[in-house]
């Protein structure tokens, strides 16, 4: 029997890890696009989830935002069908209020989650990259991002998995062309594609994949791909270790529902950042909303009290302070 090429091996290799600690009939979700990257990663879960006892089904997200989308959908399910897995597609209606791909992300994932529960899935596999993530980075630097979000993108969070992290993207379709599949690529990841920004300029994703990290590559005469992936990992690391303390932190803060502001205002600024964070998210505010303008506006009301009234933060929590303590109060009532 011959040796599979090196780069399905590879990608099989990825997968089958990330799926052995899993109990056998589990049902596994691939999130597909028909996009050379999901395709192998595709390809590799067909392969190896029967071995290990799984069943594997393929998710696809139409977002809407092209004129043949359906029909894209439509083709990305017969692949899936071809190469042995079960599909199943979901339409979109993306909120593009805070811009095409922000949007376009929350709606997936809303849909990704909602295909989960419908069938009872362990996980669900996301096809980023070493590519992906490193251009992540680079888009959180150049927007004044912490250690939490330059951290980019995890391997696993909640029921999401991504095997292919440590993968470059050539090598997904190299893979692709061994096994004989044919991807298609989205003219949405093209700087003169069809979706722009309110500006009419190309989206940050595509304009950093095709102008930016080529342009460093010739400016720095190597690939900073890699090295931009290990700075996420070894940020992850170091932030995990910070966000354990701020919990921590947060334990000893707490008074009832609210916070003690003597113990936050004795704990090292990352901490009493984080656990104020921590606090926020656990009290309703969506965490891709909650920005560290929020959480310092917040931490003010510790060093900065002069009698002012509430924060208003995302998800309608507004938080006060009432004397040694902070507390999460009731929504306005509206005549």
């Amino acid at each position: 029997m011959n040796a599979p090429h090196p780069a399905v091996a590879r990608t099989r290799l990825a997968v089958r890890r990330t799926l052995g600690d899993l109990a056998p009939d589990a049902v596994v979700i691939v999130g597909f696009s028909g996009g050379a990257d999901s395709l192998g990663l595709l390809a590799a879960a067909a392969h190896e989830a029967p071995r290990l006892g799984l069943t594997v089904r393929s998710a696809t997200i139409d977002h809407g935002l092209l004129p043949d989308s359906a029909q894209i959908a439509e083709r990305a399910a017969a692949l899936s069908a071809a190469i042995g897995v079960s599909p199943l597609v979901r339409r979109v209606s993306p909120n593009a209020t805070g811009g095409v791909e922000s949007g376009a992300r929350e709606a997936r994932y809303r849909a990704l989650d909602a295909v989960a529960e419908e069938v009872g899935a362990a996980v669900v596999l996301l096809g980023h990259t070493m590519d992906d993530q490193a251009e992540t980075v680079l888009m959180r630097l150049a927007r004044g991002s912490g250690a939490r979000s330059l951290a980019a993108i995890p391997s696993v969070r909640g029921h999401y998995r991504r095997p292919l992290l440590g993968l470059r993207r050539a090598q997904l379709r190299d893979a692709c062309r061994a096994l004989g599949l044919t991807w298609w690529d989205d003219p949405g990841n093209a700087t003169d594609g069809p979706l722009r920004r309110a500006d009419g300029e190309a989206l940050p994703r595509a304009a950093i994949r095709e102008e930016v990290m080529p342009a460093l590559r010739r400016a720095l005469g190597a690939d900073p791909t890699p090295s931009l992936a290990r700075t996420a990992d070894a940020l992850r690391e170091d932030n995990d270790l910070l966000e354990l303390l701020a919990g921590a932190t947060l334990e000893s803060a707490r008074e009832g529902e609210g916070l003690q502001v003597a113990v936050l205002a004795e704990a090292a600024r990352p901490l009493r950042t984080r656990a104020l964070h921590q606090w926020l998210v656990e009290r309703g505010s969506p965490p891709r909303a909650l920005a560290r303008s929020h959480v310092l506006a917040v931490e003010a009301l510790v060093f900065a009290w002069h009698g002012q009234g509430p924060i208003s933060v995302p998800g309608g929590l507004r938080v006060g302070r009432h004397g040694p303590s902070l507390a999460v109060l009731p929504p306005v009532c509206q005549a």
